[in-house]
C-alpha cells in the first residue's frame, strides 16, 4: 500500500474526518471509472460511485491491510456496481418521446463537432456494455483500475486462469465489435 495511503488508513481510522476525506478524493475518480465501465452509464455510475463510497467509509475500520487499500476499495466498487446492474435489470425501461413520437434532437449544436472527437471513447464504451457481466468486470479491473491478475482473482474470487480467460474472450469480442463499429467509417458511411 502506498505510504500516502497507508498513513491515511491509519489516520482515517482513527477518526481523522481528514485524512478520510483526502483518502476518498484520492479513489474517487478510478472508483466512478470502475462503476462506469461496468454500469456502462454515468447516471448509474454515479449512484454506484456514491454508495461504493458509503460503503467504503462504513467498511474502513474492518479493512485490516491484507490487500491495498486500492485494491480493497476497487473491490466494494466493482461489486456495488454489479449490484447495480442486478438492480437496473429489473427496473423499467423508459424511452424518451416528443410529440412527434420520434426522440427529440439533441439542442447542443455544439455536439456535433463534439461527436468525431469522442467516438472512439464511445465506441470502446459500447464494446465494453456489450460484454457479459463477468467479462466487462474483469476488463474494468484490469484496464481502468489497473489490477493485477491475482488482484482481480482475488476480488471477484475466481482461480487466476478464469481471470486470464475471460480477459482473453473479452478482449476478442471487443476487437470484433470495434471492428465492426470501424467498418462503416471505412466505407465512409457512419450510423446515424
Amino acid at each position: 500500500m502506498p505510504a500516502d495511503d497507508a498513513e491515511l488508513v491509519a489516520s482515517a481510522q482513527a477518526g481523522d474526518r481528514v485524512a478520510l476525506d483526502r483518502l476518498l478524493r484520492l479513489h474517487y475518480e478510478r472508483v466512478h471509472a470502475v462503476c462506469r465501465r461496468i454500469v456502462g452509464t454515468s447516471h448509474d455510475a454515479d449512484d454506484a460511485a456514491q454508495e461504493a463510497m458509503i460503503r467504503i467509509v462504513k467498511g474502513l475500520r474492518s479493512f485490516d491491510g491484507r490487500s491495498s487499500f486500492g485494491t480493497w476499495a476497487y473491490r466494494i466498487a466493482s461489486n456495488t456496481a454489479l449490484d447495480e446492474l442486478r438492480r437496473r435489470r429489473r427496473r423499467p425501461i423508459l424511452h424518451v418521446v416528443g410529440d412527434d413520437g420520434e426522440a427529440p434532437e439533441a439542442a447542443d449544436r455544439l455536439a456535433e463537432r463534439r461527436v468525431e472527437a469522442v467516438a472512439d471513447r464511445m465506441s470502446l464504451d459500447a464494446a465494453i456494455a456489450g460484454l457479459p457481466d463477468d467479462f466487462r468486470a474483469a476488463v474494468v479491473l484490469r484496464d481502468v483500475a489497473d489490477l493485477d491478475y491475482n488482484e482481480i482473482a482475488e476480488l471477484l474470487g475466481v482461480p487466476i486462469g478464469t481471470v486470464r480467460s475471460r480477459l482473453h474472450y473479452a478482449r476478442r469480442a471487443m476487437r470484433a465489435a470495434l471492428e465492426a463499429d470501424a467498418r462503416p467509417a471505412l466505407s465512409g458511411s457512419r450510423p446515424s
